[in-house]
């Protein structure tokens, strides 16, 4: 199995701003990003996004794409759509000390995201053949790293750049990163 990840492109959201599973609009037109992407795709592939605009507008642009709500961005609950000054230091301190299992209120932690992206990606395996995901720095950080065998606190060191992707060969011995970020 080919796996291709690919992140939406910048979005217009103010610098600061605490965004995940909102559905905020992308910064400019997808179409250049759309071009150089379908260069670096297979033929014939699967196209998965996330059901939310960012994403969806570039998967659409490269084929007939199949939308899951398992490949949304972590739902930061209270946070969403507010600025970190308005979060506050100590609710933004309790978070770095947990990254990974902290939960904002009413939303989800890192760990809950990469459940159901993980979960997304068992199904995907189990059809094979080339796959594109198109999704958000969370879910995308979660399948990589759980491919590359990392443990789940080194999965934030995966920073996918928005409108790039990063390809995987997918085997009965693990996965192999062919590139990131191109």
């Amino acid at each position: 199995m080919e796996l291709a990840l690919i992140r939406h492109p910048p979005v217009a959201v103010a610098a600061g701003l605490c965004y995940g599973a909102s559905d905020v609009a992308l910064a400019a037109s997808p179409d250049q990003d759309i071009a150089r992407l379908k260069a670096l795709l297979p033929e014939s592939f699967a196209l998965w996004s996330s059901p939310l605009t960012r994403c969806r507008q570039l998967a659409e642009g490269l084929g007939e794409a199949r939308l899951d709500q398992r490949l949304a961005e972590i739902d930061f609950g209270e946070w969403e759509m507010k600025s970190f000054d308005t979060i506050g230091r100590a609710a933004l301190n309790r978070w770095a000390l947990d990254p990974v299992g902290h939960v904002p209120p009413g939303g989800e932690s890192a760990l809950q995201m990469a459940e159901r992206a993980l979960a997304f990606l068992a199904e995907r395996q189990v059809e094979g053949g080339s796959q594109v995901f198109v999704a958000h720095g969370g879910p995308l950080r979660a399948i990589a790293g759980q491919l590359l065998g990392l443990a789940p606190e080194r999965w934030l060191a995966l920073d996918f750049a928005p409108a790039r992707l990063a390809r995987f060969a997918l085997d009965g011995r693990g996965a192999r990163l062919l590139g990131f970020n191109l």
